[in-house]
Protein backbone atom coordinates (compact mmCIF):
# COMPACT_ATOMS: atom_id res chain seq x y z
CA UNK A 1 0.00 0.00 0.00
CA UNK A 2 2.98 2.64 0.90
CA UNK A 3 4.53 1.89 -2.38
CA UNK A 4 0.97 2.03 -4.59
CA UNK A 5 0.82 5.68 -2.66
CA UNK A 6 4.40 6.70 -3.26
CA UNK A 7 4.08 5.78 -6.87
CA UNK A 8 0.98 7.84 -7.17
CA UNK A 9 2.11 11.19 -5.37
CA UNK A 10 5.52 10.80 -7.85
CA UNK A 11 2.73 10.90 -10.56
CA UNK A 12 0.92 13.98 -8.96
CA UNK A 13 4.18 15.85 -8.88
CA UNK A 14 4.98 15.38 -12.49
CA UNK A 15 1.64 16.20 -13.44
CA UNK A 16 1.94 19.67 -11.58
CA UNK A 17 5.01 20.65 -13.47
CA UNK A 18 4.22 21.78 -16.91
CA UNK A 19 6.46 22.54 -18.75
CA UNK A 20 5.74 26.02 -21.00
CA UNK A 21 4.96 25.54 -24.91
CA UNK A 22 7.44 27.69 -25.61
CA UNK A 23 10.34 26.37 -23.77
CA UNK A 24 9.08 22.73 -24.94
CA UNK A 25 9.50 23.92 -28.70
CA UNK A 26 13.15 25.15 -28.68
CA UNK A 27 14.06 21.76 -27.32
CA UNK A 28 15.04 19.69 -30.41
CA UNK A 29 18.79 18.16 -29.92
CA UNK A 30 21.43 19.33 -31.91
CA UNK A 31 22.31 16.12 -34.14
CA UNK A 32 26.35 17.10 -34.29
CA UNK A 33 28.15 15.23 -31.81
CA UNK A 34 30.71 18.00 -31.02
CA UNK A 35 27.99 19.69 -29.32
CA UNK A 36 25.45 16.95 -28.33
CA UNK A 37 26.34 17.99 -24.36
CA UNK A 38 24.32 21.64 -25.16
CA UNK A 39 21.36 19.63 -25.64
CA UNK A 40 19.39 22.56 -25.23
CA UNK A 41 19.29 26.02 -27.72
CA UNK A 42 21.73 28.40 -26.09
CA UNK A 43 18.65 30.76 -25.41
CA UNK A 44 16.36 28.21 -23.69
CA UNK A 45 19.51 27.11 -21.25
CA UNK A 46 19.88 30.56 -20.52
CA UNK A 47 16.15 30.89 -19.43
CA UNK A 48 16.29 27.30 -17.30
CA UNK A 49 19.39 28.82 -15.51
CA UNK A 50 17.79 31.96 -14.36
CA UNK A 51 14.31 30.74 -13.46
CA UNK A 52 12.40 32.56 -16.17
CA UNK A 53 8.62 32.33 -16.46
CA UNK A 54 6.27 31.82 -19.13
CA UNK A 55 6.28 36.08 -19.67
CA UNK A 56 9.69 35.66 -19.66
CA UNK A 57 9.89 33.00 -22.47
CA UNK A 58 7.89 34.96 -24.47
CA UNK A 59 9.87 37.84 -25.00
CA UNK A 60 12.81 35.68 -25.93
CA UNK A 61 10.53 33.56 -28.41
CA UNK A 62 11.45 35.43 -31.02
CA UNK A 63 15.16 35.09 -31.08
CA UNK A 64 15.46 31.82 -30.18
CA UNK A 65 14.72 29.94 -33.72
CA UNK A 66 17.04 32.36 -35.12
CA UNK A 67 20.08 31.51 -32.48
CA UNK A 68 19.18 27.69 -32.82
CA UNK A 69 19.63 27.62 -36.30
CA UNK A 70 22.75 29.89 -36.59
CA UNK A 71 24.49 27.29 -33.35
CA UNK A 72 23.41 24.60 -35.57
CA UNK A 73 24.91 25.86 -38.58
CA UNK A 74 28.30 26.58 -37.00
CA UNK A 75 28.65 22.97 -35.42
CA UNK A 76 27.84 21.25 -39.04
CA UNK A 77 30.92 22.64 -40.16
CA UNK A 78 33.28 21.88 -37.38
CA UNK A 79 36.04 19.45 -38.11
CA UNK A 80 38.84 19.63 -36.41
CA UNK A 81 38.92 17.89 -33.40
CA UNK A 82 39.79 20.59 -31.41
CA UNK A 83 36.86 22.70 -32.50
CA UNK A 84 38.44 25.59 -33.76
CA UNK A 85 39.25 24.78 -37.44
CA UNK A 86 35.29 26.11 -38.81
CA UNK A 87 35.03 27.53 -42.28
CA UNK A 88 34.98 31.28 -41.27
CA UNK A 89 33.44 32.08 -44.44
CA UNK A 90 33.50 31.48 -48.21
CA UNK A 91 35.97 33.69 -49.29
CA UNK A 92 38.84 31.56 -50.78
CA UNK A 93 41.88 32.71 -48.92
CA UNK A 94 44.10 33.25 -51.65
CA UNK A 95 41.94 36.19 -52.62
CA UNK A 96 42.71 37.46 -48.80
CA UNK A 97 45.48 39.65 -48.25
CA UNK A 98 46.65 38.73 -45.08
CA UNK A 99 50.14 39.81 -42.95
CA UNK A 100 51.27 38.35 -39.73
CA UNK A 101 52.22 41.10 -36.67
CA UNK A 102 55.36 41.36 -38.51
CA UNK A 103 54.40 42.36 -41.78
CA UNK A 104 55.32 38.98 -43.46
CA UNK A 105 52.52 37.55 -46.00
CA UNK A 106 54.29 35.22 -48.12
CA UNK A 107 51.82 32.62 -47.14
CA UNK A 108 48.05 31.68 -47.97
CA UNK A 109 46.22 30.31 -44.47
CA UNK A 110 42.40 30.32 -43.42
CA UNK A 111 42.60 33.02 -40.75
CA UNK A 112 45.69 34.22 -39.71
CA UNK A 113 43.78 35.78 -36.56
CA UNK A 114 43.57 32.18 -35.64
CA UNK A 115 47.62 31.48 -34.94
CA UNK A 116 47.39 31.75 -30.90
CA UNK A 117 45.12 28.78 -30.55
CA UNK A 118 47.69 27.03 -33.27
CA UNK A 119 50.43 28.23 -31.20
CA UNK A 120 49.02 25.96 -27.97
CA UNK A 121 48.19 23.28 -30.04
CA UNK A 122 52.05 23.07 -31.00
CA UNK A 123 53.61 23.47 -27.53
CA UNK A 124 50.57 20.88 -26.76
CA UNK A 125 52.21 18.34 -29.11
CA UNK A 126 55.88 19.48 -28.09
CA UNK A 127 55.13 17.03 -24.73
CA UNK A 128 54.55 14.35 -26.55
CA UNK A 129 57.28 14.22 -29.08
CA UNK A 130 59.92 13.33 -26.71
CA UNK A 131 62.38 11.92 -30.05
CA UNK A 132 62.22 15.01 -32.08
CA UNK A 133 62.50 17.82 -29.37
CA UNK A 134 65.32 15.69 -28.35
CA UNK A 135 67.37 15.60 -31.91
CA UNK A 136 66.29 19.79 -31.68
CA UNK A 137 68.51 19.81 -28.81
CA UNK A 138 71.15 18.06 -29.92
CA UNK A 139 71.78 18.87 -32.89
CA UNK A 140 70.74 22.74 -32.74
CA UNK A 141 73.73 23.83 -32.27
CA UNK A 142 75.37 22.23 -34.84
CA UNK A 143 73.27 23.38 -37.60
CA UNK A 144 73.28 20.10 -39.72
CA UNK A 145 71.02 21.49 -42.29
CA UNK A 146 72.63 24.79 -42.60
CA UNK A 147 71.78 25.96 -46.26
CA UNK A 148 69.47 23.27 -46.82
CA UNK A 149 66.28 25.04 -48.56
CA UNK A 150 63.59 22.08 -48.38
CA UNK A 151 60.25 21.99 -50.11
CA UNK A 152 57.93 20.02 -47.58
CA UNK A 153 54.65 18.79 -48.58
CA UNK A 154 52.71 16.83 -45.92
CA UNK A 155 49.73 16.74 -43.49
CA UNK A 156 49.94 19.92 -41.54
CA UNK A 157 49.01 19.52 -38.08
CA UNK A 158 50.29 20.74 -35.17
CA UNK A 159 52.58 17.28 -34.85
CA UNK A 160 53.87 18.68 -38.37
CA UNK A 161 54.49 22.20 -36.94
CA UNK A 162 57.18 20.74 -34.28
CA UNK A 163 58.84 19.19 -37.31
CA UNK A 164 59.22 22.50 -39.05
CA UNK A 165 60.35 24.55 -36.47
CA UNK A 166 62.87 21.57 -35.89
CA UNK A 167 64.34 21.64 -39.40
CA UNK A 168 64.37 25.36 -39.12
CA UNK A 169 66.45 25.30 -35.91
CA UNK A 170 68.41 22.73 -37.40
CA UNK A 171 69.18 25.24 -40.18
CA UNK A 172 67.00 24.80 -42.67
CA UNK A 173 64.85 27.12 -44.81
CA UNK A 174 61.01 25.75 -45.56
CA UNK A 175 58.34 26.75 -47.89
CA UNK A 176 55.37 24.09 -46.74
CA UNK A 177 52.03 22.81 -48.21
CA UNK A 178 49.78 20.15 -47.40
CA UNK A 179 49.57 16.78 -48.78
CA UNK A 180 45.53 16.26 -47.92
CA UNK A 181 42.97 18.57 -48.51
CA UNK A 182 41.09 17.90 -45.41
CA UNK A 183 43.71 17.30 -42.94
CA UNK A 184 45.08 20.76 -42.52
CA UNK A 185 44.58 22.17 -39.26
CA UNK A 186 43.99 25.88 -39.97
CA UNK A 187 45.37 27.40 -36.45
CA UNK A 188 48.07 25.60 -36.76
CA UNK A 189 49.20 26.40 -40.16
CA UNK A 190 48.03 30.57 -38.92
CA UNK A 191 50.56 30.02 -36.25
CA UNK A 192 53.27 28.89 -38.73
CA UNK A 193 52.52 31.65 -40.74
CA UNK A 194 52.73 33.91 -37.53
CA UNK A 195 56.81 32.35 -36.60
CA UNK A 196 57.02 33.73 -40.38
CA UNK A 197 57.09 30.42 -42.24
CA UNK A 198 56.11 30.32 -46.16
CA UNK A 199 52.69 27.92 -45.33
CA UNK A 200 50.44 27.18 -48.21
CA UNK A 201 47.75 25.37 -47.07
CA UNK A 202 43.56 25.34 -45.72
CA UNK A 203 41.50 22.39 -44.71
CA UNK A 204 38.99 21.89 -47.71
CA UNK A 205 41.29 23.16 -50.60
CA UNK A 206 39.81 22.30 -54.14
CA UNK A 207 42.21 20.35 -56.42
CA UNK A 208 43.21 23.73 -58.23
CA UNK A 209 43.94 25.14 -54.51
CA UNK A 210 45.81 21.81 -53.80
CA UNK A 211 48.10 22.07 -56.72
CA UNK A 212 48.46 25.93 -56.21
CA UNK A 213 49.79 25.32 -53.23
CA UNK A 214 52.68 23.36 -54.01
CA UNK A 215 53.24 25.54 -56.77
CA UNK A 216 53.99 28.13 -54.47
CA UNK A 217 56.02 26.35 -52.62
CA UNK A 218 58.31 25.16 -55.77
CA UNK A 219 57.97 27.98 -57.28
CA UNK A 220 58.95 31.86 -55.94
CA UNK A 221 61.15 34.34 -56.65
CA UNK A 222 64.56 33.99 -55.06
CA UNK A 223 64.02 30.37 -53.93
CA UNK A 224 66.33 27.51 -55.24
CA UNK A 225 65.09 24.68 -53.40
CA UNK A 226 67.96 21.07 -52.68
CA UNK A 227 65.88 19.29 -50.77
CA UNK A 228 61.77 17.78 -50.73
CA UNK A 229 60.43 16.06 -47.75
CA UNK A 230 57.72 14.37 -49.35
CA UNK A 231 54.19 12.55 -48.42
CA UNK A 232 52.60 10.78 -51.27
CA UNK A 233 54.78 12.34 -54.05
CA UNK A 234 52.89 15.18 -55.04
CA UNK A 235 55.89 17.85 -54.33
CA UNK A 236 58.31 15.61 -56.28
CA UNK A 237 55.66 14.82 -59.38
CA UNK A 238 55.04 18.88 -59.85
CA UNK A 239 58.37 19.90 -59.83
CA UNK A 240 59.74 17.05 -61.97
CA UNK A 241 56.49 17.90 -64.57
CA UNK A 242 56.42 21.46 -64.81
CA UNK A 243 60.17 22.65 -63.23
CA UNK A 244 62.27 19.81 -65.07
CA UNK A 245 65.82 21.98 -64.50
CA UNK A 246 65.08 22.91 -60.81
CA UNK A 247 64.74 19.47 -60.19
CA UNK A 248 67.83 18.60 -61.07
CA UNK A 249 69.23 21.05 -58.49
CA UNK A 250 67.69 18.85 -55.71
CA UNK A 251 70.02 17.04 -53.67
CA UNK A 252 67.93 14.60 -51.97
CA UNK A 253 64.19 13.28 -51.76
CA UNK A 254 62.37 11.78 -48.04
CA UNK A 255 59.25 10.28 -48.90
CA UNK A 256 57.82 8.28 -46.02
CA UNK A 257 53.82 7.43 -47.86
CA UNK A 258 53.47 3.98 -49.42
CA UNK A 259 51.88 5.27 -52.73
CA UNK A 260 55.04 8.02 -53.01
CA UNK A 261 57.85 5.38 -52.59
CA UNK A 262 55.81 3.36 -55.29
CA UNK A 263 55.79 6.26 -57.28
CA UNK A 264 59.76 6.61 -57.13
CA UNK A 265 60.84 3.05 -57.60
CA UNK A 266 58.44 3.28 -61.14
CA UNK A 267 60.90 6.82 -61.64
CA UNK A 268 63.95 4.43 -60.73
CA UNK A 269 62.83 1.84 -62.75
CA UNK A 270 62.14 4.27 -66.23
CA UNK A 271 65.44 5.61 -65.53
CA UNK A 272 63.86 9.31 -64.94
CA UNK A 273 64.82 9.36 -61.13
CA UNK A 274 67.50 11.87 -61.57
CA UNK A 275 68.06 12.20 -57.78
CA UNK A 276 68.71 9.97 -54.71
CA UNK A 277 65.12 9.44 -52.41
CA UNK A 278 65.25 8.28 -48.97
CA UNK A 279 62.37 5.66 -48.50
CA UNK A 280 61.53 5.92 -44.93
CA UNK A 281 58.04 4.78 -45.27
CA UNK A 282 59.46 1.33 -44.51
CA UNK A 283 62.23 2.08 -42.16
CA UNK A 284 61.00 0.14 -39.08
CA UNK A 285 60.47 2.48 -36.84
CA UNK A 286 58.05 4.26 -39.12
CA UNK A 287 56.32 1.02 -40.43
CA UNK A 288 55.41 -0.23 -36.54
CA UNK A 289 54.76 3.15 -35.00
CA UNK A 290 52.69 4.85 -38.03
CA UNK A 291 51.50 2.24 -39.85
CA UNK A 292 50.67 -0.41 -37.29
CA UNK A 293 50.27 1.11 -33.96
CA UNK A 294 49.02 4.22 -34.98
CA UNK A 295 46.38 2.93 -36.92
CA UNK A 296 45.62 0.95 -34.48
CA UNK A 297 44.22 3.58 -32.59
CA UNK A 298 43.28 6.06 -35.11
CA UNK A 299 40.58 3.91 -37.09
CA UNK A 300 38.21 3.67 -33.87
CA UNK A 301 38.62 7.62 -33.49
CA UNK A 302 37.79 7.91 -37.05
CA UNK A 303 35.03 5.84 -36.67
CA UNK A 304 33.43 6.54 -33.85
CA UNK A 305 33.62 10.45 -34.06
CA UNK A 306 31.89 10.38 -37.50
CA UNK A 307 29.26 7.62 -36.67
CA UNK A 308 29.02 7.28 -32.94
CA UNK A 309 28.32 3.21 -33.82
CA UNK A 310 29.22 0.47 -31.08
CA UNK A 311 31.04 -1.57 -32.91
CA UNK A 312 30.05 -4.89 -31.31
CA UNK A 313 28.78 -7.60 -33.61
CA UNK A 314 29.68 -5.79 -36.52
CA UNK A 315 30.73 -7.64 -39.64
CA UNK A 316 34.21 -5.30 -41.42
CA UNK A 317 35.69 -6.35 -44.28
CA UNK A 318 39.35 -5.14 -44.76
CA UNK A 319 40.72 -4.16 -47.44
CA UNK A 320 44.52 -5.23 -47.27
CA UNK A 321 46.52 -6.51 -44.33
CA UNK A 322 49.61 -5.05 -44.43
CA UNK A 323 50.83 -2.54 -41.41
CA UNK A 324 48.12 -0.71 -41.58
CA UNK A 325 45.42 -3.22 -42.05
CA UNK A 326 47.20 -5.42 -39.33
CA UNK A 327 46.60 -2.57 -36.86
CA UNK A 328 43.00 -1.72 -37.78
CA UNK A 329 41.91 -5.61 -37.83
CA UNK A 330 43.58 -5.79 -34.53
CA UNK A 331 41.69 -2.99 -32.96
CA UNK A 332 38.37 -3.88 -34.47
CA UNK A 333 38.17 -7.62 -33.21
CA UNK A 334 39.46 -5.97 -29.96
CA UNK A 335 36.12 -4.38 -30.02
CA UNK A 336 33.69 -7.37 -30.85
CA UNK A 337 33.90 -7.00 -34.16
CA UNK A 338 33.76 -10.05 -36.67
CA UNK A 339 36.60 -9.02 -39.12
CA UNK A 340 36.52 -10.56 -42.75
CA UNK A 341 39.90 -9.61 -45.00
CA UNK A 342 40.69 -9.55 -48.47
CA UNK A 343 44.17 -9.81 -49.77
CA UNK A 344 46.30 -10.20 -53.21
CA UNK A 345 49.66 -11.65 -51.36
CA UNK A 346 49.48 -15.46 -50.49
CA UNK A 347 51.82 -14.23 -47.20
CA UNK A 348 49.66 -11.62 -45.91
CA UNK A 349 46.70 -14.01 -46.32
CA UNK A 350 48.36 -17.13 -44.23
CA UNK A 351 49.36 -14.10 -41.70
CA UNK A 352 45.68 -12.88 -41.71
CA UNK A 353 44.62 -16.90 -40.66
CA UNK A 354 47.08 -17.44 -38.15
CA UNK A 355 45.78 -14.23 -36.33
CA UNK A 356 42.20 -15.49 -37.27
CA UNK A 357 40.73 -13.98 -39.73
CA UNK A 358 39.02 -15.18 -42.58
CA UNK A 359 40.39 -14.40 -46.09
CA UNK A 360 37.52 -13.58 -48.55
CA UNK A 361 37.02 -11.60 -51.70
CA UNK A 362 35.21 -8.60 -51.28
CA UNK A 363 32.09 -9.85 -53.37
CA UNK A 364 31.85 -12.68 -50.75
CA UNK A 365 30.60 -10.37 -48.29
CA UNK A 366 29.98 -7.33 -49.75
CA UNK A 367 26.24 -7.09 -48.98
CA UNK A 368 26.22 -8.05 -45.12
CA UNK A 369 29.02 -6.56 -44.02
CA UNK A 370 28.53 -2.97 -41.66
CA UNK A 371 32.01 -1.18 -42.50
CA UNK A 372 34.62 -1.42 -45.36
CA UNK A 373 37.53 -0.14 -44.66
CA UNK A 374 40.47 -0.16 -47.72
CA UNK A 375 44.24 0.01 -46.81
CA UNK A 376 46.19 -1.23 -49.79
CA UNK A 377 47.33 1.94 -51.98
CA UNK A 378 46.12 0.43 -55.00
CA UNK A 379 43.19 2.03 -56.76
CA UNK A 380 39.34 0.95 -57.30
CA UNK A 381 39.52 -1.41 -54.46
CA UNK A 382 35.87 -0.31 -53.83
CA UNK A 383 34.09 -0.01 -56.80
CA UNK A 384 30.48 0.87 -57.87
CA UNK A 385 29.70 -2.69 -58.69
CA UNK A 386 30.09 -3.56 -54.71
CA UNK A 387 28.89 -0.09 -53.66
CA UNK A 388 25.97 -1.01 -55.35
CA UNK A 389 25.54 -4.65 -53.51
CA UNK A 390 25.83 -2.94 -49.98
CA UNK A 391 23.32 -2.89 -47.31
CA UNK A 392 21.67 0.49 -46.56
CA UNK A 393 23.70 1.80 -43.71
CA UNK A 394 26.83 0.92 -44.68
CA UNK A 395 30.01 2.46 -43.60
CA UNK A 396 32.87 3.14 -46.31
CA UNK A 397 36.12 4.60 -45.43
CA UNK A 398 40.13 4.80 -46.61
CA UNK A 399 42.78 4.25 -44.34
CA UNK A 400 45.40 3.93 -47.44
CA UNK A 401 47.52 7.07 -48.16
CA UNK A 402 46.18 7.48 -51.79
CA UNK A 403 42.12 8.49 -52.30
CA UNK A 404 42.06 6.21 -55.55
CA UNK A 405 41.06 3.34 -53.32
CA UNK A 406 37.28 4.09 -53.13
CA UNK A 407 35.48 4.97 -56.80
CA UNK A 408 34.48 8.07 -55.65
CA UNK A 409 33.80 9.45 -59.05
CA UNK A 410 31.34 6.65 -59.64
CA UNK A 411 28.88 7.98 -57.02
CA UNK A 412 28.48 11.30 -59.10
CA UNK A 413 26.01 10.30 -61.11
CA UNK A 414 22.60 12.04 -61.74
CA UNK A 415 21.07 8.94 -59.91
CA UNK A 416 22.10 9.66 -56.60
CA UNK A 417 21.77 11.82 -54.21
CA UNK A 418 24.66 13.17 -52.07
CA UNK A 419 23.55 14.16 -48.54
CA UNK A 420 25.54 16.31 -46.10
CA UNK A 421 25.27 14.96 -42.74
CA UNK A 422 28.24 16.43 -40.77
CA UNK A 423 32.04 17.50 -41.75
CA UNK A 424 32.98 14.64 -43.41
CA UNK A 425 30.32 12.38 -43.52
CA UNK A 426 28.56 12.18 -46.38
CA UNK A 427 25.18 10.07 -47.28
CA UNK A 428 24.77 8.60 -50.72
CA UNK A 429 21.03 7.88 -51.62
CA UNK A 430 20.33 5.21 -54.08
CA UNK A 431 16.75 5.87 -55.82
CA UNK A 432 15.27 3.24 -54.27
CA UNK A 433 15.78 4.86 -50.25
CA UNK A 434 19.26 2.55 -49.96
CA UNK A 435 21.99 4.90 -48.36
CA UNK A 436 25.68 4.29 -47.62
CA UNK A 437 27.25 6.26 -45.34
CA UNK A 438 30.91 7.89 -47.41
CA UNK A 439 33.72 9.41 -44.69
CA UNK A 440 36.37 11.87 -45.98
CA UNK A 441 35.13 11.04 -49.62
CA UNK A 442 37.52 8.36 -49.93
CA UNK A 443 40.47 10.35 -48.33
CA UNK A 444 42.50 9.23 -45.57
CA UNK A 445 40.16 8.87 -42.51
CA UNK A 446 42.13 8.95 -39.59
CA UNK A 447 43.72 11.78 -40.24
CA UNK A 448 40.11 13.90 -42.29
CA UNK A 449 37.71 12.98 -39.42
CA UNK A 450 40.36 12.38 -35.89
CA UNK A 451 43.99 13.20 -35.04
CA UNK A 452 47.64 10.94 -34.91
CA UNK A 453 48.85 10.56 -31.44
CA UNK A 454 52.00 13.28 -31.12
CA UNK A 455 53.92 10.16 -29.46
CA UNK A 456 53.85 8.12 -33.23
CA UNK A 457 54.38 11.19 -35.03
CA UNK A 458 57.43 12.15 -33.12
CA UNK A 459 58.88 8.96 -34.49
CA UNK A 460 58.14 9.30 -37.72
CA UNK A 461 59.02 13.15 -37.89
CA UNK A 462 62.66 12.08 -36.24
CA UNK A 463 62.89 9.44 -38.64
CA UNK A 464 62.53 12.21 -41.79
CA UNK A 465 64.91 14.86 -40.19
CA UNK A 466 67.22 12.14 -39.84
CA UNK A 467 67.26 11.09 -43.78
CA UNK A 468 67.28 14.80 -44.84
CA UNK A 469 69.91 15.17 -42.64
CA UNK A 470 71.66 11.97 -44.46
CA UNK A 471 71.44 13.09 -47.79
CA UNK A 472 71.94 16.49 -47.26
CA UNK A 473 75.50 16.25 -45.82
CA UNK A 474 76.53 13.03 -47.54
CA UNK A 475 79.20 13.43 -49.67
CA UNK A 476 79.38 13.53 -53.52
CA UNK A 477 78.88 9.87 -55.23
CA UNK A 478 77.52 8.00 -51.64
CA UNK A 479 74.09 7.96 -53.06
CA UNK A 480 73.23 7.35 -56.73
CA UNK A 481 69.96 8.15 -58.46
CA UNK A 482 68.25 5.29 -56.82
CA UNK A 483 65.85 4.94 -53.44
CA UNK A 484 67.25 4.12 -50.58
CA UNK A 485 66.05 2.40 -47.03
CA UNK A 486 67.42 4.66 -44.25
CA UNK A 487 70.64 2.94 -42.67
CA UNK A 488 69.76 0.90 -39.94
CA UNK A 489 71.80 2.55 -37.14
CA UNK A 490 69.57 5.91 -37.79
CA UNK A 491 66.67 3.37 -37.48
CA UNK A 492 67.86 2.44 -34.21
CA UNK A 493 69.13 5.92 -32.88
CA UNK A 494 65.43 7.19 -33.43
CA UNK A 495 64.19 4.12 -31.13
CA UNK A 496 66.82 5.56 -28.71
CA UNK A 497 65.58 8.84 -28.35
CA UNK A 498 61.92 7.51 -27.56
CA UNK A 499 62.82 4.75 -25.10
CA UNK A 500 63.85 7.58 -21.62
CA UNK A 501 60.14 8.41 -21.82
CA UNK A 502 59.17 4.87 -20.97
CA UNK A 503 62.18 4.69 -18.30
CA UNK A 504 63.45 1.86 -20.44
CA UNK A 505 66.79 0.78 -19.87
CA UNK A 506 68.74 -1.30 -22.63
CA UNK A 507 71.29 -4.04 -21.90
CA UNK A 508 74.82 -3.47 -23.16
CA UNK A 509 76.47 -6.27 -24.67
CA UNK A 510 79.98 -7.48 -22.90
CA UNK A 511 83.29 -7.63 -25.38
CA UNK A 512 82.90 -11.16 -25.19
CA UNK A 513 79.48 -11.39 -26.41
CA UNK A 514 80.01 -8.53 -29.10
CA UNK A 515 82.74 -10.73 -30.41
CA UNK A 516 80.46 -14.05 -30.25
CA UNK A 517 77.66 -12.45 -32.13
CA UNK A 518 79.69 -10.63 -34.87
CA UNK A 519 78.57 -7.48 -33.74
CA UNK A 520 79.26 -3.69 -32.65
CA UNK A 521 78.94 -3.21 -29.09
CA UNK A 522 77.04 0.50 -30.45
CA UNK A 523 75.13 -1.29 -33.26
CA UNK A 524 73.29 -1.72 -35.32
CA UNK A 525 72.18 -5.10 -33.81
CA UNK A 526 70.26 -6.66 -36.86
CA UNK A 527 71.42 -7.08 -40.31
CA UNK A 528 69.56 -5.31 -43.33
CA UNK A 529 67.43 -8.25 -44.42
CA UNK A 530 65.94 -8.63 -40.13
CA UNK A 531 62.07 -8.66 -40.29
CA UNK A 532 61.37 -7.20 -37.28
Amino acid sequence: MDLAREEEDELGHMEQFKMPEKLREGMTGFKDRQMRRFSLPTSSRGLLKAGAGTAGLAGAAGAAEPRRSSVASVCSTESSYTGSSSDEDDVSPREKLQKNSKEFSDFCVKNISQHAFGRREIEIAEQEMPGIMALRRRAGDDKPLKSAKIVGCTHINAQTAVLVETLVELGAQVRWAACNIYSTQNEVAAALAEAGYPVFAWRGETEEDFWWCIDKCVNAEGWQPNMILDDGGDATHLMLKKYPAMFKMIKGIVEESVTGVHRLYQLSKAGKLSVPAMNVNDSVTKTKFDNLYSCRESIIDSLKRTTDMMFGGKQVVLCGYGEVGKGCCQALKGLGCVVYVTEIDPICAIQACMDGFRVVKLNEVVRNVDIVVTATGNKNVVTREHMDKMKSGCVICNMGHSNTEIDVNSLRTPDLTWEKVRSQVDHVIWPDGKRIVLLAEGRLVNLSCSSLPSFVVSITAATQALALIELFNAPHGRYKSDVYLLPKKMDEYVASLHLPTFDAHLTELSDEQAKYMGLNKAGPFKPNYYRY
